[in-house]
């Protein structure tokens, strides 16, 4: 087995101790965070096993989770992608674990929070709710066990996503080649949502989230609609990267205050 790390600028000694502890590693060491999708198609062109697995750093892997996919995917030779169910800490499940190709009317009735009400039909589409098992439009980058030979085909992650999309982007290119993306819920992996980006995010992340849907739209969907349809679709964008921007910053001024409330307190009942 060859261990390769690929170190995003992380600045916090990483880089030290693997030298220090794991010599025989092959350690990457980015000038720079190059984000998701660049520095997993260093981790993947290092690689020659016929089975890649993305995986985040905020998942738990269960006790024979890997070994079922991998069962699966040698015997149906048309999974191209396999994604599992995605549960929770509290044990509910992740619905992003599984998801139909966006459309302006599932995309705008996912983020006004309509259509995560919504149990079935177009509302609901985002969530792909009618799919219980097999083949789905898309699985979630959290957990992604891809076959080498379709990525040598299709291609790896397109590196223009920094972060957020790129598997949304990688499912696309696949169905348009012929592959199939499997959804397995009886496979399960925990995933801390938010473990890594935290639970409010950073302008920066915001705006990699968001660009991420103009790439996405713009790569795939663009040609195909009217200047005017895209207009719109671009403005709703930046409409909701504004206002989710400014309800962060409200949440993070927040807890800032009863942070500090609660320190004054502390300190009043110490003297």
């Amino acid at each position: 087995m060859r261990v390769c790390v690929i170190d995003n600028a992380s600045g916090d000694g990483t880089l030290e101790m693997v030298r220090r502890e794991f010599p025989d590693v092959r350690l990457f060491a980015a000038q720079r965070n190059l984000g998701f999708s660049a520095a997993s198609n260093i981790g993947i062109r290092e690689g020659e096993a016929p089975f890649v697995l993305c995986l985040n750093p905020d998942t738990r892997v269960t006790e024979g989770a890997l070994d079922s996919l991998l069962e699966l995917m040698t015997t149906r030779a048309e999974i191209g992608i396999c994604g599992c169910a995605l549960e929770l800490e509290d044990g509910t499940l992740d619905h992003a674990a599984k998801r139909s190709f966006p459309t302006p009317l599932s995309s705008l009735a996912h983020f006004t929070g309509i259509g995560r009400r919504s149990s079935s039909g177009r509302l609901a589409a985002y969530r792909a709710p009618d799919v219980t098992r097999g083949p789905v439009d898309a699985v979630n980058g959290a957990f992604m066990l891809c076959r080498r030979s379709a990525l040598d085909e299709v291609g790896l992650f397109d590196e223009g996503f920094w972060m957020y999309m790129e598997d949304l982007d990688l499912c696309y290119r696949f169905s348009e080649a012929g592959w199939s993306t499997w959804y397995e819920p009886t496979v399960k992996v925990v995933h801390v949502k938010a473990g890594t980006s935290g639970p409010v995010r950073s302008v920066r992340l915001n705006y990699a989230f968001h660009r991420g849907m103009l790439r996405f739209y713009r790569k795939h969907y663009a040609r195909h609609r009217s200047p005017l349809t895209n207009a719109v679709i671009y403005c709703g964008v930046m409409a909701k990267l504004a206002a989710s921007v400014m309800r962060n910053a409200v949440v993070r001024l927040g807890r800032r205050m009863r942070s500090g409330r609660s320190r004054r307190v502390t300190s009043a009942r110490g003297r």
